[in-house]
């Protein structure tokens, strides 16, 4: 009897085994990938330069997915177009990414024109670029923000504000999730920066 009962806790011991080996294996990488969702896209004519045969145009489109497992995020734009020889890089005109940290902070960041590529998740704003975690606010130019880091990369003419002060740079390196920035300029001029206390 005793035996029987060891039997059947080896059986199900090897079960569970097996049942571990498979999900670490098949099922934790597929939930492990980011997930992105398209939103119904309008496909419409759009005079953004490029003929017709060369290029898809959508307008109100809309980007979902998770970064780091956990961190929802949206990519939205008004206009956008993906050309037929780069087909992992939408062209977005009004480009605005929603990113949702988990202190409970929600990073916004807009520009006229931007770049999404669909593969890395990297995002590369363009022209009037504005960003904001509700404390802290940028204005550039140009902004890199990249997936595979918590930062952007933040250049030409520069200017942040932040609750102790403020400054202009030509480029500032920042964290979302340390509130920590690296500024520098492009020559070895002087930076610019008032701090309040």
């Amino acid at each position: 009897m005793k035996k029987q009962q060891e039997k059947k806790i080896q059986i199900i011991l090897i079960l569970i085994g097996v049942a571990l080996i498979i999900f670490t294996y098949f099922y934790y990488p597929s939930i492990n990938k980011p997930k992105i969702t398209l939103k119904k896209p309008t496909q419409e004519k759009i005079d953004d330069g490029v003929k017709d045969d060369q290029s898809t145009s959508f307008t109100n489109i809309e980007y979902k997915g998770l970064y780091d497992l956990n961190k929802p995020f949206k990519i939205k734009s008004e206009r956008a177009h993906i050309l037929n020889e780069e087909p992992d890089i939408v062209y977005m005109t009004k480009m605005h990414v929603i990113m949702y940290l988990e202190d409970g902070r929600v990073i916004n960041i807009m520009s006229d024109k931007g770049r999404y590529n669909k593969l890395t998740y990297d995002c590369f704003f363009e022209e009037n670029v504005e960003a904001t975690d509700g404390e802290t606010q940028i204005f550039a130019k140009n902004l890199d923000l990249l997936a595979t880091d918590n930062s952007a990369k933040v250049y030409n003419e520069v200017f942040l504000t932040y609750p102790t002060g403020s400054l202009y740079a030509d480029k500032i390196d920042y964290n979302f999730e340390t509130k920590n920035f690296r500024v520098s300029m492009f020559n070895d001029d002087m930076i610019k920066m008032k701090v309040i206390k």
